[in-house]
């Protein structure tokens, strides 16, 4: 049996609920502090690992930066490529595993976003990851690691929530941690006129210092963590981990 984010069903079924328009929305403005983050050159090239549907990798190419965005699910690539051609956007898209892209000393920056860290039942492709993302940057490039870190969970952590989306759809997400706080999964159900879908997701979870350890491990050297892409400080108010890792 495939991992769960090894099904394309997965991800057709839950995309519009993952990628929402207020979520896509938002990708200029993620973009806008990404740019002032990395401190990206005009043109730069940049690898957004992990890409979806493009939604940072198509709005980095409308602001003139080389952009390749790498993902295995065809159809969120297939999505992005109409876009891309829809306007006129010069953006390479690969369908590949995380664990397997690696292009040597191509990027002057690097992403990975939106929680896209940490699927994998053994830990070791985690560093496989980090380590293709090391090597894929440039001497001095930088890489900016996105997700929901420990002790922001710690904080907000609830079982279970119910929300009626827009269409009319409820959506239940019901959460558990795995271990000692090693893991989160999460079963998501759609209750909807054409009947009941559920998908269960499970992730890795990182402390900073856990996160930190495996980046330098990787091959990077100084790492910097902010509680946004906003660059905000990573303290109790923090709402997401955000590493800055310099190769």
């Amino acid at each position: 049996m495939s991992a769960w984010h090894e099904d394309d069903d997965f991800w057709e079924t839950f995309g519009p609920y993952i990628f929402t328009d207020a979520r896509l929305d938002a990708a200029r403005s993620e973009v806008d502090s990404l740019i002032k983050l990395l401190g990206l050159a005009p043109g730069a090239s940049i690898l957004d690992l992990c890409c979806g549907p493009g939604r940072h990798a198509l709005e980095l190419a409308r602001r003139g930066y080389a952009v390749t965005g790498v993902d295995r699910t065809v159809r969120y690539l297939d999505r992005a490529r109409k876009l891309a051609a829809g306007e006129r956007l010069p953006v390479e898209l690969v369908c590949a595993d995380a664990r397997a892209f690696r292009r040597p000393d191509a990027f002057d920056a690097a992403l990975n976003l939106f929680t896209s860290f940490g699927y994998f039942d053994d830990p070791a492709d985690d560093l496989t990851v980090a380590r293709n993302l090391c090597g894929s940057l440039k001497p001095g490039g930088r890489l900016v690691v996105d997700m929901n870190g420990k002790e922001v969970l710690a904080r907000i952590f609830r079982q279970r929530d119910w929300n009626r989306l827009p269409d009319g759809t409820l959506f239940l997400e019901e959460r558990k941690l795995i271990g000692a706080w090693e893991r989160i999964e999460s079963r998501w159900t759609l209750v909807r006129s054409g009947g009941i879908k559920e998908g269960v997701t499970s992730v890795r979870i990182y402390a900073a210092t856990e996160l930190a350890a495996l980046l330098r491990n990787a091959g990077f050297g100084a790492v910097t963590f902010y509680g946004s892409l906003a660059g905000t400080p990573y303290d109790n108010r923090a709402e997401r981990l955000v590493a800055l890792a310099t190769k």
